[in-house]
């Protein structure tokens, strides 16, 4: 373990989108610089944001960094993919985050499932060996755009491409585990419904578009229970500090890792929306003094209402108009610059709800999705 960072340490955050966290890092008492793909126009004001020129990935953003001067580096998605560019990226600096050897190993589904397997702990079938459905995955996946459906009989299927893998579909509801993780043990932070592929915000298919925390889930559920051992798990083989996520698909009262995510999560702010706790602190402080956090969602009441969000995703070209009043109701985020140009399928903003149950909660989103789709209109129409 590292020093604990003193007061007012200036911590870098990059990956494709960092707003929530460089604002719960900058509500923590951090000096926070940002480097992504947006720089949206709602960051924390205390927070310098930079957006990468001509095209994001994690090695342009890596050069980007190279001028920054600070304590301590922090990254998102999709840095995981990336371990080289990570150790590059912590180079003296300090790294709030999972080392690179263990991006390496717990990105590996070979060995996940391995690892789940010695826990006794189900997971879906790898390589075509047992019962289908089956999906065609890279193994340098993010937000599951490039997943889709692979049958194994066909010809001009048999062998799997270079930079891919090829796991069982699990038919069942999708959700995910956000925990923090140190060498003593993990604290659940949330067990959340995922949003997948839905129309209603721009998706298809297999990607992710929002989570919601269900606030009826009672302490000690078999869910929480579940997704706590999953995550005491894979902690224990791989090594994981600091905060993390597990996608899974649950199914007759199992739950289905489907994959981990070793880094900062778009769970994370409801979490921090719903509780009221600096998830930063939280993941800094395992990172550097090994301590975790004293809230565990295992053990804490329900909070009686759901939160959510959503990601709703441009369905035509558009140029943004006048989005300076998305800032202003909280109910809006990661608002983009007016004038910026959003391809079809890009994402536009994200959008949050409350209501007293999830199913409730995903209509507020949805109701909410479609105003921000009457404003594209109204700028296409201008």
């Amino acid at each position: 373990m590292t020093n604990v960072l003193p007061p007012g340490a200036h911590v870098l955050v990059t990956g494709f989108s960092t707003r929530a966290i460089a604002e719960s890092a900058a509500r923590a008492g951090f000096a926070v610089t940002a480097i992504d793909a947006f720089a949206d126009l709602d960051h924390h004001p205390a927070v310098s944001a930079q957006a990468v020129v001509r095209g994001f990935t994690p090695r342009s953003a890596l050069r980007a960094t190279r001028s920054v001067a600070c304590d301590a580096v922090a990254y998102v998605s999709s840095f995981e993919n990336h371990p080289d560019v990570v150790r590059a990226l912590s180079c003296r600096r300090t790294l709030l985050g999972n080392a690179p050897d263990v991006l390496t190993a717990v990105r590996n589904p070979h060995l996940l499932a391995d690892a789940l397997t010695r826990h006794r702990l189900a997971s879906p079938s790898l390589d075509g060996d047992g019962d289908g459905p089956w999906l065609l995955k890279p193994l340098a996946s993010g937000g599951g755009a490039q997943i889709q459906p692979w049958d194994r009989t066909s010809p001009a299927r048999r062998a799997v491409p270079t930079g891919h893998y090829v796991q069982q579909r699990i038919d069942g509801e999708p959700g995910s585990v956000a925990f923090v993780a140190t060498r003593d043990g993990v604290r659940v932070l949330g067990v959340f419904q995922q949003l997948i592929g839905l129309e209603s915000f721009g998706a298809s298919g297999f990607r992710y578009c929002g989570n919601i925390l269900d606030g009826s889930m009672p302490a000690g559920s078999w869910m929480l229970r579940a997704g706590s051992a999953l995550a005491s798990a894979v902690t224990a083989e791989f090594g994981l500090t600091g905060v993390n996520g597990i996608d899974f698909v649950a199914r007759g009262g199992v739950l289905y890792p489907v994959e981990v995510n070793p880094r900062w999560s778009a769970s994370m702010e409801l979490v921090e929306r719903a509780h009221g706790i600096s998830v930063f602190s939280a993941h800094a402080n395992a990172c550097t003094t090994g301590t975790l956090p004293t809230f565990d969602a295992l053990t804490s009441p329900p909070i009686g209402r759901s939160v959510g969000k959503a990601v709703v995703f441009a369905r035509h070209d558009t140029t943004v108009g006048d989005s300076r009043p998305w800032c202003t109701d909280g109910l809006t985020r990661d608002v983009p610059r007016p004038g910026t140009l959003i391809r079809t399928g890009q994402p536009v903003c994200t959008v949050f709800a409350e209501a007293p149950t999830a199913q409730a909660c995903r209509e507020q989103l949805a109701t909410r999705a479609n105003h921000i789709y009457d404003e594209l209109r109204t700028w296409a129409e201008q």
